[in-house]
C-alpha cells in the first residue's frame, strides 16, 4: 500500500497516530492541574516503565493538557553527567521572563529574576546569551547547597505565577539519570511548594527503578508522587492502536492480522507502531492479513535489531555485554543474580560492581532483592538471536 500514507512512524518519543489505553492517567494529570491551579492538593506524578511504553509520548500528551490548563511548561530530558542546575537554568529563565510581561507579576518576577542571578553564581551556571541582566537577591537561592536554592528558586517562581494568575509545569524525562543528592533537592522543592499551594506541578518518567531511588533519596517521597505504571497494552487497546490509524486511511487489517501483532510485540507501544509500519508498507492491498504480518514480522525486528536494540547493546564494555548475553541465555526474566553468576563462573560479590555499572546505564534493573531483568521489552530475545 501507499507508504506515504502509512500512518504509524515509530521512533523515539514520536506521538502514535492514537494514544489508547492511557486515559487514566492523562486524566489523573488533568485532575492534578486543575486542582493545583485553584489551590488544592494534588500529588505530582513519576510514570514507571520499561523502555518503549510510551512514557515520553504521555509526558508530551500532560505538557499539552498543562498548557490548555494556562500552565507555562518547562520540558527537560535528564541525560548522563550534566547537572541539573545547568538544565533548569534557561528554563527558570525563560519562564520569568515570561511572567515579567504579566503586570500584576512584574514585582514577584523581578524578585525571582534576582534569585536565579544569585542562583547562577552559585552553581556557575555559564550564563552566554541568556543572562539575567539584574543584581543577585542576598541570601536567597545563593547558599550552594542545590536542596535549599532549588526550593527557594521553586517558590520564587510559584510566587510570580500565582500574582500572573498562570501556573508553572515541569517535566523531566529520565529522571533515574539524575544522582541522588539532585533528586533528593527535587523532592524537597516540590515538597515546600506543595506545602505552600502555589501553582507548580512536576511530572516525572523514569525507568521502574525511579520508585525506590525517589524514596532512597527522601524517604516522604512516596507520599509526595503517585507512580503510575506504564506497561504493555491490554489486548483491546494494542488492537485499536493498529485498527484504529489503518481504518482512518479507509483501509482494514483483519482480526487475526491483529491477534498476531499483539501477540508478537506483546502489546509494548513502540513495537505496535513498528510493526504497524512494516505491515503497512507490505501489503499490496487492503485488508492486511496474517501472512502479511508474517513476512513484516521479518522486517521488523530487523530494523529492531540493527537500531532500537543494537544502539543500547554498543554502549556496554565487553565485559558488561558477556553479564547481559548470560542473563538472556538463561532464558526470558527476570533472573536470580546467583544464576548469572554461575554462568559467569564467577561470585556474585565479584560480579556486582558490574551488574551496578549496567543498571546505571539503564539497560537491567532489580525488580525485588536479588532478581534482575532488562529494562528494554524482548532484548533477550535479540541477544539470543545475534550474540551467539
Amino acid at each position: 500500500m501507499d507508504p506515504v500514507r502509512n500512518p504509524f512512524a515509530p521512533g523515539a518519543g514520536s506521538q502514535p497516530p492514537q494514544l489508547v489505553g492511557r486515559d487514566e492517567i492523562i486524566t489523573d494529570a488533568v485532575t492534578a492541574l486543575k486542582r493545583t491551579m485553584i489551590g488544592r492538593h494534588a500529588r505530582s506524578q513519576m510514570l514507571l516503565g520499561l523502555r518503549g511504553t510510551g512514557k515520553t509520548v504521555l509526558l508530551n500528551a500532560i505538557e499539552n493538557a498543562a498548557e490548555d490548563e494556562h500552565y507555562l511548561t518547562s520540558v527537560i530530558e535528564a541525560p548522563e553527567e550534566k547537572k541539573l542546575a545547568l538544565m533548569l537554568y534557561p528554563r527558570m529563565q525563560r519562564v520569568l521572563r515570561k511572567l515579567s510581561l504579566i503586570e500584576a507579576a512584574k514585582a514577584k518576577s523581578h524578585f525571582a529574576m534576582k534569585a536565579l542571578r544569585s542562583f547562577a553564581s552559585a552553581f556557575k551556571v555559564q550564563m552566554g546569551d541568556i543572562s539575567v541582566s539584574v543584581d543577585p537577591e542576598p541570601g536567597v537561592a545563593d547558599s550552594g547547597n542545590l536542596e535549599y536554592d532549588l526550593t527557594d528558586m521553586f517558590v520564587a517562581i510559584g510566587t510570580a505565577a500565582k500574582a500572573a494568575g498562570r501556573g508553572w509545569c515541569l517535566l523531566i524525562d529520565e529522571v533515574q539519570y539524575l544522582s541522588e543528592a539532585e533528586l533528593a533537592a527535587l523532592i524537597v522543592a516540590i515538597h515546600k511548594i506543595g506545602q505552600k499551594q502555589l501553582p507548580v506541578m512536576f511530572f516525572g518518567a523514569g525507568l521502574p527503578q525511579l520508585a525506590a531511588l525517589s524514596g532512597d533519596a527522601k524517604s516522604y517521597a512516596e507520599r509526595l508522587f503517585s507512580y503510575p505504571n506504564v506497561g504493555p497494552l491490554d489486548e483491546a487497546s494494542a488492537m485499536q492502536a493498529i485498527k484504529g490509524p489503518i481504518e482512518d486511511e479507509g483501509e482494514k487489517i483483519t482480526q487475526e492480522a491483529l491477534k498476531r501483532i499483539y501477540e508478537t510485540t506483546q502489546g509494548y507501544p513502540y513495537f505496535l507502531q513498528e510493526w504497524g509500519y512494516q505491515a503497512w508498507n507490505t501489503a499490496v492491498a487492503s485488508p492486511i492479513d496474517r501472512d502479511v504480518v508474517e513476512v513484516a514480522t521479518g522486517d521488523a525486528l530487523r530494523r529492531l535489531d540493527e537500531g532500537f536494540f543494537q544502539v543500547r547493546f554498543d554502549r556496554l564494555t565487553p565485559k558488561e555485554r558477556d553479564y547481559v548475553v548470560a542473563m538472556a541465555a538463561l532464558g526470558s526474566g527476570p533472573y536470580r543474580s546467583s544464576k548469572v553468576a554461575k554462568k559467569l563462573g564467577q561470585s556474585p560479590s565479584k560480579l556486582g560492581p558490574r551488574r551496578a555499572q549496567i543498571i546505571t546505564k539503564g539497560m537491567i534493573y532489580s525488580p525485588q532483592y536479588g532478581e534482575i531483568d532488562f529494562t528494554v521489552p524482548m532484548f533477550d530475545d535479540f541477544l539470543r538471536r545475534t550474540q551467539r
